[in-house]
């Protein structure tokens, strides 16, 4: 019994809880919030006495929102500010869809009054569909004015807007024609390219590799890069990458000799007191402790190494006047190395992690062409990093 009336005791905080931000919210001036509130808090079972709040709440925020929403319809309508066109049809749209959140809950009656609560439903399907045609209009009109500038600021927001048209008036005229071409002239289009101005052959593959930017994911909404120019494209700004100069070290065989010891248990052997007597258990036996040996080794190491270094700039170019935007440095470091060993003595003496070193042989060196080019997935990730933090057009 105890729970059933801290259930129900929970139930009555709950719903208190609600009626009251339901109230704030008409107190507010924010209506539809509180029809929302209300309308939620009526779901179940609409006709207990505990939900009577809800209903007169819903039909007071449901009155003033209606007042409100058709006062300013009328006000706009007084404007004639096409700008206010869609502000009318959002409007309708609003009045039609609470009228629909509202409608499954009824009727919802008043106990104490013994009366249905009011909510005058009206038919906006009219001033829908002609608020739409009108606010299509001027979105189609206004957008085709807006394609003839160069502006691509200007441009995408004839994208939006036809997108919204599109949205809310599917087929209109020729909008989805006309949104291709609004995406198409309101896009960054970037040439990517490389120059070398080092002394050296920067090989073919690195800046294949470096210029596919179809594998960087850098294409967004309004920006396109293309390593290879495209007909019937106006490159609107351009990404350079400057090979400066390519450092490679010589090739280097580095020697060092090292020896180690360790400790390691060989068998058993009794146990002597400091007299050199053997210490036996309580049955006269001879006590076994661990047999310690030292074991050593000597190690020859060989190290190969050789190492590059790639340094570039990265220049932001704008087409349509020649002009450098920015610059950012681009450097990277690839290193080649390999270690290999011979030993005298007992290998267990060292670590088990430098066993594979033992195992290993001298290799060849790799050319230079092949130390470049092993640079790339680092110039890559660099060039990637500098793009995605430094946009061509910032918005």
């Amino acid at each position: 019994m105890k729970k059933l009336y801290s259930f129900l005791f929970l139930i009555a905080i709950t719903m208190g809880c609600g009626v009251r931000q339901t109230r704030d919210y008409v107190a507010t001036g924010d209506y539809d919030a509180a029809i929302t509130n209300a309308v939620d808090g009526l779901r179940g079972n609409k006709n207990a006495k505990g939900k009577q709040d809800y209903i007169y709440l819903l039909e007071e925020a449901f009155a003033k929102a209606k007042e409100r929403d058709l006062r300013n319809i009328q006000a706009w309508f007084k404007d004639a500010n096409p700008q206010n066109l869609e502000k009318v049809y959002s409007t309708y749209l609003q009045l039609n869809n609470r009228q629909e959140m509202i409608r499954p809950l009824l009727p919802l009656r008043f106990i104490k009054e013994n009366k249905e609560a009011q909510f005058p439903f009206d038919d906006y399907s009219d001033q829908i569909v002609s608020s739409k045609n009108a606010l299509s209009k001027f979105l189609y009109d206004n957008s085709k004015a807006l394609l003839v500038t160069k502006d691509k600021l200007t441009l995408r927001r004839a994208f939006d807007d036809l997108t919204y048209l599109e949205k809310i008036n599917p087929n209109y005229k020729d909008t989805s024609k006309l949104i291709d071409e609004a995406r198409f002239k309101g896009t960054d289009f970037v040439s990517v390219y490389s120059k070398n101005e080092t002394n050296m052959v920067i090989p073919v593959r690195l800046e294949n590799d470096l210029l596919d930017f179809s594998t960087y994911g850098l294409n967004d909404k309004w920006t396109i890069y293309h390593s290879n120019k495209q007909k019937g494209i106006t490159y609107d700004y351009s990404v350079a990458i400057n090979f400066r100069a390519i450092n490679i070290s010589p090739e280097q065989i580095k020697e060092r000799q090292f020896e180690k010891e360790k400790q390691i248990k060989d068998g058993l052997k009794n146990l002597v007191d400091t007299n050199g007597h053997v210490v036996k258990d309580s049955l006269g036996k001879p006590i076994k402790v661990d047999n310690m040996k030292t074991i050593k080794i000597s190690i020859y190491e060989f190290s190969q190494i050789k190492a590059t270094q790639v340094t570039a700039k990265v220049d932001y170019i704008d087409f349509t006047n020649n002009q450098l935007l920015q610059s950012f440095p681009l450097a990277s470091e690839f290193i080649f190395t390999n270690t290999y060993a011979t030993y005298k003595g007992d290998k267990r003496a060292t670590e088990d992690s430098y066993y594979p070193t033992f195992n290993q042989r001298a290799v060849p060196f790799p050319t230079n062409e092949q130390m470049v080019y092993d640079t790339g997935n680092d110039l890559k990730a660099k060039l990637k990093d500098i793009i995605s933090r430094n946009k061509i057009r910032r918005q």
